[in-house]
């Protein structure tokens, strides 16, 4: 007979098992299905474990720079091996961490392939054998994956995907990474700073691409400063992977094609939608035309009583925004009225060196919305609390309607802005304008003083520049 649910979850990454919280603490009678690690891929293999060896490769950059402190370290080295050592520690402990969350929330997992044999019907095949769940609804999280050059698919020794560049056999010494989005850039700044020769290419005009023109063409100029090369415009046309390296035919934007040898090479180019073999196509789900699933503001697919949430609908894809996701849809399924995700609210973070975070509209998106601007841009070295921490290049930019004194959107480059860009978010999902911001105490000294520069800018009011 078949185990009965109110909700069934397939998938368990940042989307997945936090809607199975939220459906559990609704009361809901709830399974979650995993295949293989509790946590998904942002847990296991993306973002917590990413961040653990940034933190190395951001400590042995200030060893490096011991001097420029008044201190001394002298033959320091890096144990690579170590450093993946103690990621992959972290990425274990906050794995049984969720595993505690499913069981003090009474969340019965399920482990093995899941795949849906009908309207509200799920198998579960795992080395047990098979056993089918039912459910009135069902949320679909199973997240996406790396995509592949398609002239040389990753092989984990010379040409890799993020998966493999958390776990490296060995320590490239002339690294080429394809594509600057967070993921590319994270790992550029990570071999960087641990001692690699690093080229990275972009396709389009600017490194990351999605941000502010002005970030992208800052964290541009400071990576190159740390020894990166650069190359915007530019593509490559082929790889040649042998035993020892990879020979890449790269075109510059000038179109000039070279032959350069490298080491290793990470494909960053984008995300492939888990959606293939798990029942979607026979249930007649919609999709656009790259394979994500299309869903309503609440989170439902087309097809009654399933739901979709996280990277295997549209972007932006980000863990925060699946959480966010699952949240929504748990609470539409019990009965509640759930606000909708406003995608401008989402904000983006990347663990590069220096850091970037942003929310809202890029200048150029605002203007391109019809929108009258206010801009205010105030640098690092104007702050005594960056000045302070050696940590002065960056700066904040905000960008207000002209008209009516909404936040459009916030932009920062330097340390710790990840951390600071909650403020903007913040404010920008509690519609503040620039008087609010403007009027908010903010605390001496902190790197946050360049948030209320920054707004004050805008409106020709700086203070310290």
């Amino acid at each position: 007979m078949a185990d009965t649910y109110d909700l069934i979850v397939l998938g368990s990454g940042p989307g997945g098992y936090v809607a199975a919280i939220r459906a559990a603490q609704l009361g809901l009678k709830t399974a979650i299905v995993e295949r293989e690690l509790l946590g998904g891929i942002c847990l296991n293999w993306g973002c917590i474990p990413t961040k653990a060896l940034l933190r190395s490769a951001e400590i042995f950059h200030y060893m490096s720079h011991a001097k420029d402190y008044g201190l001394a370290a002298d033959k320091i080295s890096a144990d690579l091996e170590a450093v993946v050592k103690r990621s992959r520690g972290v990425a274990k402990q906050l794995n049984q961490g969720v595993t505690h969350l499913m069981k003090k929330n009474k969340i019965t997992v399920h482990m093995g392939e899941g795949r849906l044999v009908g309207k509200g019907k799920l198998e579960v095949k795992s080395d047990k054998g098979t056993e089918t769940l039912t459910a009135k609804n069902i949320i679909v999280a199973t997240g996406a994956r790396a995509r592949d050059l398609p002239f040389a698919k990753a092989d984990g020794k010379r040409v890799w995907t993020y998966r493999h560049a958390m776990t490296p056999p060995e320590m490239p010494k002339k690294l080429l990474v394809i594509g600057s989005g967070a993921i590319g850039i994270e790992f550029a700044s990570f071999y960087n700073d641990m001692g690699a020769e690093v080229t990275v290419v972009e396709m389009l005009d600017r490194i990351v691409p999605v941000e502010d023109a002005d970030v992208s063409a800052f964290l541009e100029k400071a990576l190159k400063k740390q020894g990166m090369t650069i190359m915007t415009g530019a593509g490559v046309g082929g790889l040649e992977v042998g035993a020892n390296g990879v020979k890449a035919k790269l075109k510059d934007k000038a179109g000039k094609e070279t032959t350069t040898e490298f080491t290793h090479v990470i494909a960053a180019i984008g995300i492939v939608p888990n959606t293939e073999n798990i029942g979607l196509k026979e249930l007649g789900v919609a999709m656009d035309d790259r394979g994500f699933l299309k869903t309503d503001p609440m989170c439902r697919t087309n097809v009654d009583g399933l739901w979709a949430i996280g990277d295997i609908t549209a972007p932006p894809w980000l863990a925060h925004k699946a959480s966010h996701e699952g949240v929504i849809a748990a609470e539409a399924i019990a009965g509640r009225h759930p606000h909708a995700m406003d995608p401008l609210n989402i904000p983006a973070c990347t663990y590069c060196h220096p850091q970037i975070a942003s929310v809202g509209m890029t200048e150029a998106k605002a203007k391109e919305a019809g929108y009258e601007v206010k801009v205010g841009t105030f640098p690092f070295i104007g702050n005594g609390k960056a000045i302070a921490l050696g940590e002065a290049e960056g700066f904040t930019k905000t960008i207000f309607d002209a008209k009516t004194g909404e936040l459009l959107g916030a932009h920062m480059v330097g340390a710790e802005v990840t951390e600071m860009i909650q403020g903007y978010t913040v404010g920008k999902t509690g519609e503040l304008t620039e008087a609010e911001f403007m009027e908010t105490v903010f605390p001496h000294p902190t790197i946050s003083e360049t948030m209320h520069e920054s707004v004050l800018g805008a409106y020709g009011r700086a203070l310290h520049i």
